[in-house]
């Protein structure tokens, strides 16, 4: 309770407290069903796009506003909470069921966690420094990040590579929004072994991973428009800006094609036969400032043709720009390569249904939500279907704010209401037919979540083997959800099972912000993948055991300092609980590369090698090989320790680095 009780009770002395009765604990802010609390950020929500550019969440042309379904009336928001003894706690020595592998946002890592625990595994830093592992620091993980790497990035989707519309656990594909890039992480280390940059464009957005034969292909959005080539030239000619839809090959990590659109380009899906991508698109006005971004009542949902694209750039159809030697197509309106679908209003989530007959694009701005036939969009480039607008076969209509959209396999779509902070859950075929005049009702249940729910995602729900189990929605705000920690507060994950016919609320869990998407993969997958130690041929430390050999050093046995004028190479091992050198003396001005080889081959038995003073600390798990290079600029006597508690005489691994003046 807050210090207010006590003054409320002036019987009760200072530091004493009383039980709250049940009444008074479903009063409280952010209690389920506390009307007050709800209504209060639905308001505020609202008021932030009061006044601001044309008519807003309005129904699509249909007449139809609020948060009612277009055929019958909707079920009261469901209070369903966890019931006593459900099954979501993993005890002491078990095992999740499930890995979930989230976006880190603006802290620029991936994170791990396990379901149905919702206990976070590990971080892995992919676009940020990390001084726990030293990435961003060790030479290894430079020649990812590659020369002159941003302090931080915002890593937004986290999506698998796949086989036949199926996880295969090779790799992770991430994107960075403010860096404009893409990096791939290999799922056996998890570490990220690529990180490219996407030329031509700004802000990577919306990404996804071709499911159909395989990855294949990497799709990633550009948000906002530029000039091309953003180089100065045009900086108050909006009409001469733009944005693309790019695709990478994920085997070679290099841009194989570019896609020039009209609007901005957001979020973005595949279908499950290898034939289109489809990306939502907002501010069809090509606007600069937030009230002429709105006006419109319908964008679009735009989708690419992927063999006209590769048959367009096989035939030389295309374009390069500026110094990079991408092949840029023309994707406008008009373009036999694409497909512009209406869609209102300010489309965002976009997300393809497991059985491969549909997407569903979410009109933020919208109540409505627009499900669209992949047979329809064959319709069109086949030339049955003249105007695209036809491809939408059902527009539920579901409350304020829906952004994304999850399936669970069985039929059933669960949308995120982040104005009304609540998940619905309606069905697929009900709000077909509705839309076709039939009176059904397609709602089946809202549940209200705490608070604003952005993505949300079920278990294995963007493959074939979308199996229902569990749906987490990741929401924006916590107010009074947690224990308060300042002014900046956690987001929420919430955990929802929706094995039964009504979604109930099992977990919350505070996250720091923002995370953005999330996978669920089941454990088996990953069984036998995931390495337990380092292959001491893996690629990842290949170039500093080339440089070693060049030196005539066996990394697994030598430890010796090698002078090559004013370039320092200090080689050592590492074995619980002793480094292969005591000490090493250089003179200051050297520029020194010290290469530590964890020779152990047990589990679990990491060394870390931090240097005092000198910003240096980098993590070497069983039969790595990790180097970091420096100038020793400072003279005088620096020891260097590990950093891992790996043995009793942990604090007795060290040893000195003389720096002659």
């Amino acid at each position: 309770m807050s210090d207010k009780t006590n003054d409320q009770n002036p019987e009760l002395k200072a530091g004493q407290f009383r039980a709250l009765t049940e009444a008074e604990i479903a009063s409280l802010p952010g209690q389920p069903g506390n009307p007050g609390r709800r209504g209060f950020m639905k308001m505020g929500a609202l008021a932030g796009l009061a006044g601001v550019g044309g008519t807003l969440l309005t129904g699509c042309g249909r007449g139809a506003t609020g948060d009612q379904p277009v055929a019958g009336k909707a079920p009261a928001a469901a209070a369903t909470s966890m019931p006593e003894g459900h099954p979501t706690e993993v005890a002491p020595g078990h095992l999740d069921e499930y890995y979930g592998f989230w976006s880190g946002g603006q802290s620029g890592e991936l994170r791990i966690l396990g379901l149905p625990s919702m206990r976070e595994l590990i971080r892995v830093p992919i676009f940020n420094p990390s001084f726990a592992i030293g990435w961003g620091i060790t030479n290894e993980s430079k020649r990812v990040l590659g020369k002159d790497f941003p302090p931080g990035g915002d890593l937004h989707h986290p999506h698998m590579s796949q086989t036949n519309g199926r996880y295969d656990g090779r790799y992770l594909f991430v994107n960075d929004k403010t860096g404009t890039r893409v990096a791939r992480v290999r799922c056996d280390v998890m570490r990220a072994d690529k990180i490219i940059d996407i030329p031509n464009v700004a802000d990577i957005h919306g990404m996804r991973v071709q499911r159909e034969p395989r990855t294949g292909y990497v799709f990633a959005n550009s948000e906002f428009r530029v000039p091309s080539p953003n180089d100065g030239r045009d900086l108050d000619d909006p009409k001469k800006y733009q944005t693309m839809f790019t695709a990478i090959d994920g085997d070679t990590m290099e841009v194989s094609w570019q896609v020039i659109v009209d609007g901005n380009l957001d979020n973005t899906d595949c279908d499950y036969e290898g034939k289109y991508v489809a990306s939502t698109c907002y501010n069809s006005e090509e606007a600069v400032d937030l009230a002429g971004m709105m006006q419109n009542e319908r964008d679009w949902a735009v989708v690419f043709n992927i063999k006209r694209i590769e048959a367009a750039v096989k035939a030389g159809k295309f374009k390069t720009i500026g110094k990079s030697k991408v092949p840029v197509v023309d994707g406008r309106h008009g373009s036999p390569l694409t497909m512009y679908i209406p869609i209102p209003k300010s489309p965002h989530g976009l997300n393809a249904s497991p059985d491969g007959k549909y997407f569903v694009a979410n009109g933020k701005l919208s109540p409505t939500c627009s499900v669209v036939a992949w047979s329809k969009v064959d319709d069109y480039f086949d030339g049955k279907l003249k105007d695209p607008r036809d491809a939408v076969i059902a527009e539920p209509q579901l409350g304020l704010g829906p952004l994304h959209t999850s399936f669970d396999g069985r039929g059933y779509a669960y949308t995120t209401l982040f104005i009304d902070s609540q998940m619905a859950k309606w069905n697929i075929q009900d709000a077909i037919d509705a839309y076709a005049g039939k009176k059904v009702n397609y709602l089946r249940q809202k549940l209200d979540v705490a608070y604003q729910p952005g993505h949300c995602h079920t278990s294995l729900g963007e493959t074939r083997d979308a199996d229902g189990k569990w749906l987490v929605s990741l929401n924006k705000f916590s107010k009074d959800r947690f224990l308060p920690v300042g002014p900046l507060h956690p987001d929420c994950d919430q955990l929802i099972d929706i094995s039964g016919d009504q979604m109930v609320l099992v977990a919350d869990t505070p996250v720091f912000s923002e995370p953005h998407d999330a996978v669920i993969v089941p454990r088996q997958l990953m069984a036998g993948k995931i390495k337990r130690i380092w292959d001491r041929k893996d690629p990842f430390f290949a170039e500093t055991v080339a440089q070693a050999k060049k030196h005539g050093v066996v990394l697994e046995k030598d430890s010796k300092v090698i002078r090559e004028g004013k370039k320092v190479f200090v080689y050592m091992t590492s074995s619980a609980p002793k480094y292969g050198l005591d000490s090493f003396k250089v003179k200051k001005g050297d520029e020194v590369t010290v290469v530590v080889t964890n020779v152990d081959d047990i589990e679990d038995l990491t060394h870390g090698f931090c240097l005092s003073n000198y910003g240096i600390n980098m993590e070497i798990s069983p039969q790595e090989t990790s180097s970091v290079t420096f100038i020793a600029d400072k003279p005088g006597v620096y020891w260097y320790y590990c950093t891992f508690f790996c043995h009793a005489l942990h604090l007795e691994m060290r040893g000195r680095m003389l720096v002659e003046a």
